[in-house]
């Protein structure tokens, strides 16, 4: 020790590095800030860790269209290269829930409130820049998954009034996306986004020094900008702890344990595994961020049908704003969640919206099930006659992707467990060749016969007390003259 003392004395005196990392040690916190201050520097710890693992991918990782996913796919072979993708994906969603409790523990505690304004500016650019980290990243495993992920998000960019073309172009890097577009989503999660987020920590690292730690909020105890300085400075100077060791302890403690506990889930359940090459012509993909952003994805999808491009332009766009202004609302008075019922409503409708948002993204009951099997005899009733035929022709034409039959296919449309109880044949009729809203019309694409056999299959789709189907022969079913079939 006595050796390694002399070396950081000779270091220190031709750097002058201890006059920097000194003050950041030592300064001053309350002395109650306890456990629900942590959550700041384990992000930052997390932060770290999706560096030095994302540098040791990169040595491996080929960003190139035509070698990144076969280089992906070399990576998870290897039980080190697997283990270091666990690390990465895990650490990433350990980031964006420790960036969460840190933003909702800041807006609980009304941290944001005079002097730390800018602190609170800081931190929502740094939220923002995380979720960008973790959306380039999904690109990157170059599967079927990401590439269709990054079509969605052009296709949302491309309904920006005026400029939505520029942005959609930007995204994709050209027209289509292809390895230009991987390059740059590679220099985005490599370099850009996390140079961003270096500075951003800096600046708020600063100005923790300079503005102190917020105390923890206390019934009656306002804050008024004109004497809050003095009375901090009088607290700390009071009642104050050095930062290292009194406060770092529990920093140390708990980033250790969200290591520990990144390195574990890594070992047990690895990285997400990667889906199939690319190929944005296969049209049966069921793209889907990753789980912080499936409420998003989620609400989406369950937008009132018309109000999509509303928002998808202002509703981001108010959020970014209400999140900006939140500071400058009320830069004084009470601080204390008790008194501020409107915060802890507010906190508790967002983290409610996003785990009932994030399950129903997880289930996606609006996407077709490509993979949707053919009906059982048992589900068909027969396997003989017209209904067993409009059976094998409802597989045939993909109606099952969409439409579930007695827990079997997709959830897109409607249960057609009992359609024959609702609709008539000729209204069955009128449906299957005009189609409908996320319909396709199936006219000049379905023969005669076969439309006929369709409809007696789901004519035979009726509740059990209902009089068993004719299975044999059916009625004819013709077409309505009124039908206007789509080319």
């Amino acid at each position: 020790m006595k050796y390694l003392w002399k070396l950081w004395e000779w270091f220190d005196d031709r750097t002058g590095l201890g006059g920097l990392i000194g003050p950041m040690l030592t300064h001053p916190v309350p002395r109650a800030s306890k456990w629900a201050y942590v959550f700041g520097s384990a992000t930052l710890f997390a932060f770290i860790l999706q560096v030095v693992s994302g540098v040791a991918l990169a040595m491996a990782y080929v960003p190139a269209s035509g070698h990144a996913y076969d280089s992906l796919k070399y990576i998870s072979e290897h039980p080190l290269g697997n283990f270091l993708r666990g690390v990465h994906y895990f650490g990433a969603s350990a980031m964006v829930i420790l960036i969460g409790a840190h933003t909702v523990r800041v807006f609980l505690f009304a941290s944001y409130k005079y002097p730390r304004e800018v602190s609170w500016l800081s931190g929502v650019v740094l939220l923002g820049l995380t979720m960008g980290m973790g959306f380039t990243g999904q690109l990157l495993r170059w599967d079927q998954n990401g590439v269709w992920s990054v079509i969605v998000c052009a296709e949302m960019m491309g309904r920006v009034p005026f400029i939505g073309e520029y942005l959609a172009h930007f995204v994709l890097a050209g027209q289509n996306i292809g390895g230009a577009t991987l390059s740059r989503f590679f220099d985005f999660h490599v370099f850009a986004i996390p140079a961003l987020i270096f500075g951003f920590v800096g600046l708020h690292l600063w100005l923790v020094l300079r503005n102190g730690i917020s105390e923890p909020p206390v019934k009656g105890r306002p804050v008024d900008p004109k004497t809050y300085r003095e009375w901090y400075h009088n607290l700390v100077k009071r009642d104050g702890v050095p930062f290292f060791p009194d406060a770092a302890w529990r920093d140390m403690v708990f980033g250790a344990s969200m290591l520990s506990l990144v390195a574990l889930a890594a070992l047990v359940w690895g990285p997400p595994e990667l889906t199939n090459p690319p190929d944005p012509s296969l049209l049966n993909a069921d793209p889907r961020p990753d789980w912080y952003l499936l409420w998003y994805f989620a609400l989406l999808a369950l937008l009132p049908h018309g109000t999509e491009d509303y928002f998808l332009i202002y509703g981001p766009l108010l959020a970014g704003l209400w999140l900006f202004i939140v500071p400058f609302i009320r830069p004084y008075g009470e601080r204390h969640p008790a008194k501020r019922p409107w915060a802890v409503a507010s906190v508790m409708l967002v983290v409610i919206m996003i785990a009932v948002l994030g399950v129903e993204g997880n289930r996606s009951p609006w996407s077709p099930d490509f993979e949707a099997k053919p009906l059982p005899a048992s589900i068909v009733g027969t396997d003989v006659g017209p209904v067993a035929e409009g059976a094998l022709i409802w597989h045939k034409k993909g109606c099952e992707n969409c439409h579930n039959i007695s827990g079997f296919g997709g959830r897109r449309g409607p249960d057609l467990t009992f359609i024959g109880d609702k609709l008539t044949e000729d209204q069955l009729t009128l449906r299957i060749i005009n189609g409908g809203y996320n319909m396709p019309a199936f006219a000049g694409n379905i023969s005669h016969n076969d439309l006929r056999s369709l409809v007696a299959f789901l004519k035979s789709r009726r509740h059990v007390y209902n009089d068993a189907p004719d299975v044999a022969s059916p009625a004819p079913v013709t077409p309505s003259p009124k039908v206007v079939p789509t080319p």
